[in-house]
């Protein structure tokens, strides 16, 4: 720490003295060591060790400070409950954050809003006063996050003039996007957007005036910082016709702002912007499984995910042992920063989370029989075997509501997450989905289970037989939606919870409505219009179903035929089956960057495949073209934090009994992304009521 402090001095003077050209050397005597957020509001801990620091602080503490110039420290929080690296707490700051950014914020998760770069724009926006000048290099996530509309909100309140230089650079993002976002400007030192940010407080001017410039696409790093070297200053941006007035929304979004009309259709659930019962098309829905410990909880083998849980139960048990006097003794007492110090944090054992740690702090044993064994759609196109637990699942939502047992048969249409800044994406499943299945997973399904012994059951007064394990199936489908859909249309022929469900599944593939509200599907749930012509309803029906069963269906579809560059179905002499197709790093399409040539597949170091249509590449699942994902996740990975093996090639010969399997999953998604496409571009451009 201290040697950062003499860096940060030694930078400061030596820069002073090259520009000024003094023949004395001076010290900067503004410079000191502190927390900044803490400056305000706690003693000074260091003043007897570093007396001058602690006049100096109090000097500043007092003075008027107007302008803020800073590229503050970004980090919501810790990467892993392994980590022990909690970040630190400002009562004062974050409950300023939480009046202002968060009491306005239209999202119930805003842990964001605490990372450390907000909450210096907080601070600093305290710090000026009625008047003066900040200056960011920040994160730029702010400028369109959902849990970060309050804080845009009260930006526009709180300051005159707002000057944003958006620098792009996100790489959390995907294929075309992410190589329109350009280099990154940090390097490797960030995958984040950057944005050059400059907040004015003039208290003799009325409403705040918004001015936005982006930097563009497809620039590398370097480009990026000469762009930038050119502009000097605002002025330089304006001299070159860059500045554009930004005008916010009603949501109070600044950038892509949502399509107004998208509010007149129907919700698809009743929490999207407190819609009534009668206006909301699902009954209920539910998140996918998130578990903070994928590496343990997932695996192709059902014979390694069994020992991985075996093992991880084994060492969370030990440790609760060993601290079981002293979470007994201090069981009020201990915190969970207590609990993180205790205990081993060696990822090779377990990976801790926050509801595990408070189980610890409880006391609680852990056992196999509170869990279940089950198979999961992992990724599009991607089955694995999974461990569904309360206590080893960080997070189940209503998934035991949709896939109470094994034998519970289910469709679910999942869809991009509120706020997630990947492009929309869906994707019907049967097969318990996880939260990563489509970013941020959504899930609505076509049916619910209900135990036939809870008091809801009895209510809803259900005649219907319950099956071996004691639950009955019924609809997810809301009978108020469907009434409204059937008076809408005016059809005389019934439609049925099943052709609304497949509806919504087609409605969801149309492209017109995707380019048309791509802003709003971003940012909330989708809402599902009433087309015009009943026809155009009948013909989303078909596709919605034609679409759904290819999805659900895809490890059955003929796969499309293979045309061999190298290899071929029939190992070589000398070579055992298993060994021929054997899958070990992901597949790869020849050539890198503008040369990548995505008509042929590297499958493995015996076999490689061509003629693959280019049309193939053209469906898109989550970011990435639904053979990508095969290509991807059809190998031999180790978690790098646990060491755990997850082997591709273990579910092909263990499940499917065919050591040939990944290839002919890679010629079945091929298939399924060209009928996909062909369906698509046969829908209908309806006029919706």
């Amino acid at each position: 720490m201290l040697l950062a402090y003499y860096i940060a001095a030694v930078n400061i003077e030596a820069a002073y003295h090259a520009t000024a050209g003094a023949d004395e050397y001076q010290r900067f005597p503004g410079i000191i060591l502190t927390d900044t957020f803490e400056l305000q509001d706690s003693e000074d801990l260091i003043a007897s060790i570093l007396p001058e620091n602690s006049e100096q602080r109090k000097k500043q503490k007092d003075a008027q400070i107007r302008v803020i110039v800073s590229n503050p420290p970004w980090s919501a929080g810790q990467k892993s409950q392994n980590d022990a690296a909690q970040n630190q707490k400002y009562p004062a700051l974050d409950n300023r954050i939480s009046a202002t950014y968060a009491a306005h914020a239209s999202a119930t998760l805003v842990r964001t809003l605490y990372d450390s770069y907000i909450r210096a724009i907080r601070w600093a926006s305290d710090r000026i006063g009625n008047s003066g000048v900040i200056g960011f290099v920040t994160n730029a996530g702010w400028l369109e996050s959902n849990a970060m509309d309050g804080m845009r909100k009260c930006l526009a309140e709180e300051f005159s003039s707002i000057y944003v230089l958006h620098l792009r650079g996100n790489q959390r993002t995907q294929g075309e996007r992410s190589r329109r976002e350009g280099g990154k400007v940090f390097g490797a030192g960030s995958r984040a957007p950057v944005a050059i940010t400059l907040l004015v407080r003039n208290p003799k001017r009325k409403g705040c005036r918004i001015r936005f410039h982006d930097i563009g696409d497809y620039l590398g790093r370097e480009k990026k910082l000469a762009e930038v070297a050119t502009y000097r200053d605002l002025r330089g941006v304006e001299a070159k016709g860059g500045w554009s007035e930004i005008t916010p929304d009603v949501h109070h979004d600044w950038l892509n702002q949502r399509d107004p009309g998208f509010a007149a259709f129907m919700a698809i659930v009743a929490k999207t912007d407190g819609a009534e019962d009668s206006e909301k098309i699902f009954r209920k829905y539910s998140l996918g499984i998130a578990t903070s410990r994928d590496a343990w909880c997932y695996n192709y083998s059902e014979a390694v995910l069994r020992d991985n849980i075996r093992a991880i139960i084994r060492f969370y048990n030990a440790e609760r042992q060993r601290l079981r006097d002293q979470i007994t003794a201090g069981a009020r007492r201990l915190s969970a920063a207590a609990i993180t110090r205790l205990i081993s944090n060696d990822s090779t054992k377990i990976s801790w989370s926050v509801g595990l740690k408070n189980d610890l702090r409880r006391n609680r044993a852990l056992s196999i029989d509170e869990g279940r064994f089950a198979v999961s759609q992992y990724r599009p196109f991607t089955r694995q075997y999974f461990f569904l637990s309360r206590r080893l699942n960080e997070r189940v939502s209503q998934i035991p509501k949709l896939f109470p047992h094994a034998g519970a048969e289910n469709r679910v249409i999942c869809v991009t997450g509120r706020g997630v800044t990947d492009n929309f994406s869906c994707l019907m499943v049967g097969e318990i989905p996880d939260y990563g299945l489509i970013s941020g997973s959504q899930c609505f399904p076509r049916w619910l289970y209900v135990e036939t012994n809870s008091g809801r059951s009895r209510l809803l007064a259900d005649t219907r037989k319950p099956d071996n394990h004691g639950y009955v199936r019924q609809s997810a489908i809301n009978q108020r939606a469907l009434a409204v859909f059937r008076e809408a249309l005016g059809i005389s022929i019934e439609i049925t919870d099943d052709d609304l469900f497949h509806y919504v599944y087609g409605v969801l593939h149309l492209p017109a409505y995707r380019k048309k509200y791509a802003a709003n599907l971003r940012k909330e749930l989708p809402r599902i219009p009433i087309p015009v012509r009943t026809e155009d309803f009948w013909t989303l029906v078909a596709a919605g179903r034609e679409l759904g069963k290819l999805h659900v269906n895809y490890e059955e579809v003929k796969p499309w035929p293979i045309e061999f560059e190298k290899g071929g179905w029939e190992p070589r002499p000398g070579h055992a089956e298993m060994d021929w197709f054997r899958v070990r790093k992901a597949m790869r399409h020849p050539g890198r960057g503008k040369t990548k040539d995505t008509t042929r597949i590297v499958y493995n170091d015996h076999i490689t495949i061509g003629g693959i249509p280019t049309e193939a590449t053209d469906y898109f699942v989550n970011g990435k073209p639904a053979i990508t994902w095969v290509m991807q996740r059809q190998c031999i990975k180790t978690n790098k934090a646990s060491g755990i093996v997850n082997d591709a090639n273990r579910y092909a010969l263990e499940t499917m009994q065919d050591p040939s399997y990944p290839l002919k999953l890679l010629a079945r998604v091929i298939r399924v992304s060209m009928e996909t496409q062909r369906i698509v571009s046969q829908l209908p451009e309806p006029k919706f009521q």
